[in-house]
């Protein structure tokens, strides 16, 4: 495969990217990166080539979330038994206000319209502490549909159940499972190769340079992780700072990964000017995602 990626793929303000590839088709799904009060929505983007993208405005009935009126964030999503199930956080809620939380959806495609699978959030606690945004479904290789989730410095995982409206207990009779990492904020996101679960998370403010991605293995989906250590970050860097929230894309004709990102333009002072990126994920000999780096344009 042949492509030519440019950097960022639209010059839109988008952010928190899940990347997947369904129906022929790459797509990403994204927060619009605006004012929390603004946060209505989400879009995605579809491809063939990587190199030419397709907006997929409003993809959510919000009618079936009367509640969520705002701060509609970092989308997950799924294919499982035919339908296309989306997860989503709406109103960056507080223990204080806990209307919202995390919500399900499902579709028949995977642009949606994605429409409300319950009549309530899927959870709206603070288990472990952890605010119920930022979450990322991984389907393992038997089937089995785990839920990753958790902002505020801590990242719990669930097992979901067979018809995605909630979720099954692990063997000692807990629902939830705190498997927070060393110097975790948010974002979670595993992919699986050669039996091993890499796990990948965010660190740093989101709204600054601080901002990068960890990153850890296992041999078992919920841990523990090792061999932690910084794959992508600002360093020295002059086209981009803050990269982090990721995604991956999986090439496998050619066992290649790719870092679906977030980040910041270096001439923009502005939080939420974040755009959405691509680039190469490296694995050496060993199983170690190599350090990556950020560019405006690459050829593969």
């Amino acid at each position: 495969m042949h492509f030519k990626i440019k950097n960022p793929i639209s010059d839109g303000w988008y952010a928190d990217p899940e990347a997947r590839f369904y129906d022929g088709k790459y797509v990403i799904y994204v927060t619009h990166s605006l004012p929390f009060e603004e946060q209505k929505n989400h879009s995605c983007f579809t491809s063939t080539d990587l190199m030419n993208w397709e907006k997929h405005e409003n993809i959510i009935d919000m009618s079936g979330f009367p509640w969520a009126q705002s701060a509609i964030w970092a989308p997950t999503v799924e294919e499982k038994n035919g339908k296309y199930y989306y997860i989503f956080a709406s109103n960056n809620i507080t223990p204080e206000n806990p209307a919202g939380g995390l919500e399900i959806a499902v579709s028949d495609s995977p642009t949606g319209p994605f429409k409300a699978l319950l009549d309530r959030p899927l959870i709206n606690d603070f288990h472990f502490g952890a605010q119920p945004i930022d979450a990322h479904l991984f389907k393992d290789d038997d089937g089995t549909m785990y839920l990753y989730y958790g902002g505020w410095g801590h990242c719990v995982f669930c097992k979901m159940s067979e018809d995605m409206s909630g979720f099954v207990p692990f063997d000692n009779g807990e629902l939830f499972m705190e498997i927070t990492p060393p110097d975790y904020v948010e974002g979670p996101c595993m992919f699986k190769r050669n039996g091993k679960y890499h796990f990948m998370w965010s660190a740093g403010a989101w709204g600054e340079g601080t901002y990068r991605v960890n990153t850890a293995v296992s041999d078992k989906p919920c841990g523990p992780f090792e061999e932690f250590h910084t794959i992508l970050e600002t360093g020295d860097s002059k086209i981009a700072n803050g990269p982090g929230h990721n995604g991956y894309l999986y090439l496998p004709e050619d066992e290649q990964y790719l870092i679906v990102y977030h980040r910041h333009n270096s001439n923009i002072h502005d939080g939420n000017a974040r755009f959405i990126c691509i680039d190469r994920m490296d694995i050496d000999k060993n199983g170690k995602i190599l350090p990556i780096t950020m560019t405006e344009e690459w050829e593969y």
